[in-house]
């Protein structure tokens, strides 16, 4: 067999050009006949351009983006990496720093704010130890750092490699529930020896000693955030097996949970074994227990080793089972997914996984920059690395339900991750929707939050609502239970639980009885964070109304009526006299934008509290807002919760003074510094103009945002990603966006020349997006006029009926944003998205 071939030694920007120089014919012969309609060349999983090119999993791995870039499958359990010291930053274990690496270990989460997550049983590797005594190597977390060689991290889908300065190169590939690594050791000298790099001198040069050659592999029972609370392991010193377990907090809630691992090794014989606690190494025993209860370990270290004779192809084969369920499991995992420790095989398995999962989309990018296509495809990739698929290791309840975890958490992921895979892979998002429900069955309440098999802090509202909606209106069916479904929503809507910080909602005393949260509100049902009233009433109301349209569709009229209205409560919020106060940074002058009317906190008995509008803002306090916020808005501003009314843009705009109004004002939003992109909330006001009779300046601020914020850097979001800020920059790209919980896709110029997607899981069927005169140098950005299936469409928005059923939607664009006044493209009343009355007529 043929190994696969690797381009690792070229660029990137030459590994495009060198495919493209040899799949020129061959792209040529496969394509003419059936893409003619195509300008260039059409990119995708499976074309002749291969995507996985386009691919970098290090884009967020630094600003605060806490991307996962090691390998791993699609929604995959194992996810190895190398996990640096880097605190504050290494939440997915790496982070594109200087800090050292810590170890290589094979769970982690992506993406998300908290505290470190995962990063359980690391594996560390010395060449060798001074004076060839183990007891002279480093075994603690913190003493065993070692610095990588700058530069060096590579990772592309299903792989990462880096360099050490102790000599050892490391690589990794994954497949569902086991994690694969190679290391490498160069040759020895003639005396046996490798040269290791130890610490700097007032150069910066590193001190050269050379050690006997004699691996060393430690695995540590300790977790990325040191939480370990109980653990044991053992290692065989006939078969060099380790294995072992440990119990760990979450890092975004309560409670605990299980871990499990077993590790084979491969390539030397084996010379001696042991366990260490703390940095003392010895040969005897060969297992420890309960270490954690009764044993003061500083540093959180403790584990086993083995030592290797020289490994006869310079490289030692590392094979990690994990499992939530039991170390035999674990075992299991290990030997029935990589029996033959073929590395070259399961990375093949692995990019094969990643092809076949993004084969739902292409695109024509001809004249678009590598940089641009690496940001479009980069972003789709990391869509899908969380939630993770753990069916089948899940300890808490059996079910024949799929399980799926790290909805981490639903208050990021609702407003475009899940549309997203609504849309490009309908099952997995079905499977998702179904374990949400099997976890109230379980649970008694749907999750915000939801990691390790442990409860979360709720952020907002009960967004899983939202999700559970948006997955009915768009004709998700398959296997879900639509009446426990809807029982669970109403189960957040009436039934506050008694911790509602981490499930359901809170409040809901003055919820049902005034139609808002007070300020200072006593609740005596339930206990939870008593702030953010402003940011949890708005959402509180959407979600209502979202259940409102699963009630209307599900034949419980009462109901519908009942969640229409609160889904208007809203405007109870709503304070038209609070004015835009603002101090001059530099004069120190109280100044006014001019602007009134927004959100605020409100009494119980009626009256208006203040907040500052801009306060949680990146301008003022933006760092005031976080869960344990004392403030009525969370990780935004009122200015922000301001404009959340996705079920009544038109009342809302009325609200503002109308729709030149409206522009005016959310045109400032974007320009003052009061919009951070970093958060999901703010991803829908930039398409928010569609509703006031302005797409042209959606397609505006989509520009501006991409690729100064969005972009194909180490840096390049704004924010924790959640799986979600590369959801918002892939629906961009592609030339919409979706509005969650409802059946609308607001409509702008895709950044191609023309998108496929694949619909309704069909082969041979595709959604098209065609921009009829594309400019790829993005002067021309505003749709003139479009088309669907060849008949004229004015509407700027669509359902997701394209979506499933496919046809060819083309756009012709121009330089100039049309004008309501001309009549322009989706600039009518009638071409809006709608809106959907939550108020009785005269209320607002």
């Amino acid at each position: 067999m043929i190994p696969p071939l690797h381009f690792r030694g070229i660029p990137r920007r030459g590994r495009v050009l060198v495919l493209s120089f040899v799949f020129a014919s061959v792209f040529w012969l496969l394509f003419r006949s059936n893409n003619s309609n195509l300008g260039g060349t059409l990119a995708s999983a499976g074309s002749a351009v291969d995507i996985l090119q386009f691919i970098d999993p290090l884009i967020g791995t630094t600003n605060g983006g806490h991307v996962f870039p090691g390998a791993t499958l699609p929604y995959g359990m194992a996810k190895a990496v190398a996990d640096t010291r880097s605190p504050a930053e290494n939440a997915a274990g790496f982070v594109s720093d200087d800090a050292p690496i810590l170890g290589f270990s094979h769970m982690h989460d992506s993406g998300t704010g908290g505290q470190p997550s995962l990063g359980n049983f690391p594996l560390f590797v010395h060449p060798g130890c001074p004076e060839d005594d183990f007891s002279k190597c480093a075994f603690t977390v913190m003493e065993r750092a070692v610095k990588r060689i700058q530069g060096s991290a590579f990772a592309s889908a299903g792989y990462f490699s880096i360099n050490l300065t102790n000599s050892v190169k490391a690589e990794m590939t994954a497949t569902e529930h086991v994690a694969l690594y190679r290391f490498n050791f160069p040759a020895p000298d003639e005396k046996g020896a490798i040269p290791v790099k130890q610490g700097e001198g007032s150069q910066g040069d590193f001190k050269m000693i050379q050690v006997p050659y004699s691996p060393v592999v430690i695995v540590d029972l300790i977790d990325l955030m040191n939480s370990r609370s109980v653990g044991g392991i053992q290692v065989d010193p006939e078969s060099g097996r380790i294995f072992g377990e440990g119990q760990y907090g979450p890092s975004f809630g309560f409670g605990h949970y299980q871990a499990f691992f077993c590790a084979d090794f491969k390539g030397a014989t084996i010379r001696k074994t042991g366990t260490f606690l703390s940095n003392n190494a010895t040969e005897e025993p060969k297992f420890l227990d309960n270490v954690g209860a009764g044993y003061y370990i500083p540093t959180g270290s403790a584990g086993a080793w083995i030592q290797f004779e020289r490994p006869t192809a310079n490289s030692i084969l590392a094979r990690v089972g994990v499992s939530f369920m039991s170390v035999d499991k674990a075992c299991e995992n290990a030997e029935s997914e990589i029996a033959d420790f073929k590395f070259e095989r399961v990375e093949a398995q692995a990019q094969d996984a990643w092809r076949e999962k993004l084969s739902a989309i292409q695109v024509d990018a001809t004249g678009v920059s590598e940089e641009l296509q690496t940001t479009f495809w980069s972003g789709l990739y990391r869509t899908l690395l969380s939630p993770q698929n753990y069916t089948g290791e899940n300890p808490l309840w059996n079910s024949s339900e799929p399980y799926f975890d790290s909805f981490y958490c639903i208050w990021d992921s609702f407003r475009a991750q899940h549309p997203l895979l609504t849309i490009i892979d309908p099952p997995a998002q079905t499977e998702m929707v179904r374990a949400l429900i099997d976890i109230y069955r379980h649970e008694g309440k749907l999750p915000d939050c939801r990691m390790s098999f442990c409860k979360g802090y709720t952020q907002g509202g009960s967004n899983a609502d939202v999700v559970i909606a948006d997955a009915y209106v768009k004709n998700l069916t398959a296997g879900i239970d639509w009446d426990v479904a809807y029982e669970a929503v109403v189960s957040d809507a009436e039934v506050e639980p008694k911790n509602w910080g981490v499930e359901g909602r809170g409040n809901l005393v003055s919820w049902h009885e005034l139609g808002y949260i007070p300020w200072d509100d006593r609740d005596v049902n339930g206990t939870g964070p008593s702030s953010r009233t402003i940011s949890r009433g708005v959402e509180y109301a959407y979600d209502d109304f979202c259940i409102s349209i699963l009630s209307r569709g599900l034949d419980h009229p009462r109901d519908h009526e009942k969640y229409r209205l609160r889904g208007g409560n809203w405007k109870n919020y709503w304070n038209p006299a609070q004015r835009d106060v603002y101090r001059d940074p530099a004069s120190g002058d109280v100044l006014q934008s001019g602007f009134s009317g927004f959100m605020q906190p409100r009494l119980a008995n009626g009256s208006w509290r203040y907040q500052n509008t801009r306060t949680c803002s990146p301008i003022h306090q933006q760092h005031g807002c976080y869960y344990d916020t004392a403030f009525d808005t969370y990780e935004g501003s009122p200015w922000l919760y301001s404009f959340f009314v996705p079920q009544d843009m038109a009342a809302l705009i009325r609200l503002m003074g109308g729709p030149d109004a409206f522009v005016e004002r959310l045109t400032f939003f974007h320009t003052s510094g009061i919009a951070y992109m970093g958060n999901e909330q703010a991803f829908l006001p930039v398409f928010q103009f569609h509703y006031a009779g302005r797409p042209g300046l959606s397609s505006f601020w989509a520009h501006q945002y991409i690729p100064s914020l969005f972009n194909a850097t180490v840096n390049g979001i704004p924010g924790n990603d959640d799986c979600a800020m590369g959801a918002f920059s892939a629906l961009a790209l592609m030339g919409f966006f979706p509005v969650a919980g409802q059946d609308v896709y607001l409509l702008t110029p895709p950044f191609f020349r023309e998108v496929r997607i694949r619909a309704g899981q069909q082969p041979r069927k595709w959604a098209t997006i065609r921009v009829a005169n594309f400019d790829p140098e993005y002067k021309a950005i505003y749709i003139r006029s479009a088309t669907l299936n060849g008949k004229p469409y004015t509407k700027n928005w669509i359902t997701h009926d394209f979506f499933i059923k496919g046809g060819v939607l083309e756009f012709t664009v121009g330089e100039e944003e049309p004008r309501q006044k001309e009549k322009g493209w989706g600039t009518r009343e009638e071409d809006l998205p709608p809106s959907y009355p939550t108020h009785n007529i005269g209320d607002v």
